[in-house]
């Protein structure tokens, strides 16, 4: 009724409504601003470019869900390190060849030096050319050495299915490395196999890692954890065989971990 003073708890139904309001509106422009990545992502999963065996494993990947996870813009600048084939590379290039900058880091040469001179790619960057990798005879992680990025305040680091092969002291400098390399406020982005929580080392577990064991790795590095998400969860990997064994290799659990510069 006209003149009516509001009560406590119709005013604490405004304030819900206005924070549900922000919250929509939120999700509604981060939902916006990947939108044009999207674009490019499709544009680019469809490039001749890609081979056949790369076409097959988007569906396992699933690139767009998982770099919308992350917060990908088309103008960032961003490193994605050990990019071993170019899987990820040859989808990120191409998004960010306009308005932003790739740089690939670490065991990166031949994947460089494949794509550099291909259109879209012109402006992939490499960098990190002195590291070098080792494995000890008798030992069942890499070493590396030199292991210093280049590169200044960036927005993301990625790298997909690489921190198992390493040891504890390669993992802490590849931390490092990333927390240097970020700008405040930029993002350290891993994708890895799962291995059970506190499981001692056997001959089926090397290439998976322990997701709180990188949690907390990677806090110590400096970093805030900010998500995770179950992207790449599958129920039916019991997490007890090798990842390329025929049971479970193209449908490993894989943890996805995003963290944050403070």
């Amino acid at each position: 009724m006209p003149g009516m003073i509001p009560t406590k708890s119709f005013k604490m139904t405004l304030s819900i409504l206005g924070v549900m309001s922000a919250t929509l509106l939120s999700v509604s422009i981060l939902a916006s601003d990947f939108d044009a990545v999207s674009v490019k992502l499709k544009s680019a999963m469809a490039s001749d470019i890609r081979s056949a065996a790369e076409v097959a494993r988007d569906k396992n990947r699933k690139p767009i869900e998982t770099l919308a996870f992350f917060g990908l813009r088309d103008n960032m600048k961003v490193i994605e390190l050990m990019p071993g084939g170019g899987w990820y590379t040859k989808l990120l290039a191409p998004v960010l060849a306009e308005n932003g900058e790739l740089y690939i880091a670490f065991g990166a040469s031949r994947v460089f030096n494949a794509l550099k001179d291909k259109p879209g790619f012109e402006n992939l960057k490499l960098t990190a050319i002195n590291s070098a990798f080792e494995r000890p005879e008798g030992q069942p992680f890499y070493n590396m050495t030199h292991i210093k990025l280049g590169v200044k305040k960036a927005d993301m680091v990625f790298t997909f299915r690489n921190y198992h092969n390493f040891g504890t002291t390669t993992r802490a400098d590849l931390n490092a490395a990333a927390f240097k390399a970020l700008k405040k406020g930029g993002i350290y982005a891993l994708v890895d196999h799962t291995r059970r929580h506190m499981q001692k080392l056997n001959d089926e577990n090397r290439r998976r890692f322990d997701p709180v064991l990188a949690i907390k790795e990677i806090e110590a590095a400096g970093f805030e954890f900010v998500d995770f998400s179950n992207i790449h969860y599958r129920a039916d990997d019991e997490l007890k065989f090798e990842v390329g064994r025929k049971t479970v290799t193209g449908n490993t659990d894989r943890w996805t971990l995003k963290f944050r510069k403070p």
